[in-house]
């Protein structure tokens, strides 16, 4: 469904993509790892278009993604950024229902759908009259995780989702963006460096390291049959505070 042919991007001196090539599977969740400034974020900044990549091209169900058709794919994508990224002087409603409203739909189309979204994201209904000052990191999450899925998006991104939250509410957000995935059958595209995070929430990794991919496959895959010495470094290096915990050596 999307494709990253060769993909290039420079930010003055520095290098943030180094000829990027990955296939993304439909209906699959694949999840972006790997230490900060590896390029993780930028690929999705791509794809929605708020950057340009400087060689190589980007295709969405085959078509090359173009300036000229962003608006409108933009509307088959849902996005999700750190802490929510909610506009603070509407309500939890209002920033759900804002494109959907800017498309035309009616009111009530619009809250027969805003009600399903808060019951799959377990989200109290009176919760969606208040402003995001008057919610909590997880509440807000959720109401960025039902903005992004109103109009009912082909492609799924979410850039480090659950970073800013505690971990109690990390946790269960985590278990409820798993049950989410599983049954939209959604193509997600999900950022974050936590190795743990990807390994419950992905179908596939991808581990990034100074703009290039150094290893694509299952968790199994990489835990068990690293490609490289940087592979397994960053898997020890994710386990090793729970194995110091435990009293194990690694």
């Amino acid at each position: 469904m999307l494709e990253f042919r060769g993909v290039c991007k420079h930010y003055a001196a520095s290098r943030a993509l180094n000829g990027v090539s990955l296939q993304i599977t439909g209906a699959c969740t694949t999840v972006l790892i790997g230490p900060s400034g590896c390029g993780k974020s930028t690929l999705l900044r791509l794809v929605v278009g708020l950057i340009r990549p400087d060689a190589g091209e980007i295709l969405l169900d085959g078509r090359p993604l173009a300036d000229a058709d962003m608006l409108r794919v933009r509307q088959r994508i849902g996005y999700v950024i750190q802490e929510g990224g909610l506009f603070p002087h509407l309500t939890a409603a209002d920033n759900v229902t804002l494109m959907a409203q800017y498309l035309g739909w009616d009111a009530h189309r619009c809250r027969q759908r805003i009600a399903e979204l808060a019951e799959l994201v377990h989200l109290e209904a009176a919760l969606l009259d208040r402003y995001p000052s008057e919610l909590s990191g997880g509440q807000r999450q959720r109401v960025s995780i039902m903005r992004a899925l109103m109009l009912d998006p082909d492609l799924l991104l979410l850039d480090e989702p659950l970073g800013a939250l505690d971990p109690m509410i990390r946790f269960e957000l985590q278990k409820d963006l798993r049950s989410i995935f599983s049954n939209l059958g959604k193509t997600v595209l999900l950022v974050t460096h936590d190795m743990g995070e990807a390994g419950y929430l992905g179908d596939t990794l991808v581990l990034m390291r100074e703009g290039r991919i150094v290893q694509t496959g299952t968790p199994r895959e990489l835990v068990h049959a690293p490609a490289d010495p940087f592979v397994e470094q960053f898997i020890t290096a994710q386990r090793a505070p729970f194995d110091a915990l435990s009293g194990e050596s690694g």
